[in-house]
């Protein structure tokens, strides 16, 4: 009995702590990853060189987003760090949460929140967090802005400075 109670709190504990998580942290270094490990052949994924070259090609791109070449940005410099568990298969989410130990801006990088072609009806269905974003990748400040309304009111007036996803 008294072994069936701590299974059920450590159960209800893991569950707790991956409801916590954002489903939105490392999107884009996963998306890094997950574009490298594509680029690469199956036998090629193993030898930790190869994935060293296949880092540095892929951020060389010049079709990356502003928001990938960040990510470039911070992993050009341990990109041993990063091909160790690379060849060992580990997922791009596990190796983007283990990389952000070291790093914590990893994570940190977001692909902007899409708002064109939204309704007003639609920005009430987002989260104060999510507005905020917005407002933040447009570059304006909300001061005062207390209440969600608000928080709307003022990405409905900023709406001509949503602009690309540059910088």
């Amino acid at each position: 009995m008294r072994a069936l109670s701590i299974l059920s709190a450590a159960v209800m504990l893991v569950s707790s702590v991956n409801a916590g998580s954002d489903p939105r942290d490392c999107e884009v270094c996963m998306k890094v990853m997950t574009d490298i490990r594509d680029s690469m052949p199956k036998p090629d994924q193993k030898d930790k060189p190869k994935i060293e070259s296949a880092i540095g090609s892929h951020c060389a791109n010049e079709s990356l987003s502003a928001r990938e070449k960040k990510i470039c940005y911070y992993i050009d410099p341990i990109k041993r760090d990063v091909a160790q568990p690379f060849s060992l298969g580990m997922t791009a989410d596990r190796l983007c949460k283990r990389i952000n130990k070291n790093n914590p801006e990893i994570c940190g990088v977001k692909f902007p929140v899409k708002t064109e072609n939204l309704e007003p009806k639609d920005l009430t269905k987002l989260r104060v967090k999510q507005l905020k974003s917005i407002l933040l990748d447009r570059g304006v400040e909300c001061k005062g802005c207390v209440e969600k309304e608000e928080f709307i009111k003022k990405v409905q007036e900023t709406e001509h400075l949503a602009g690309s996803d540059e910088f």
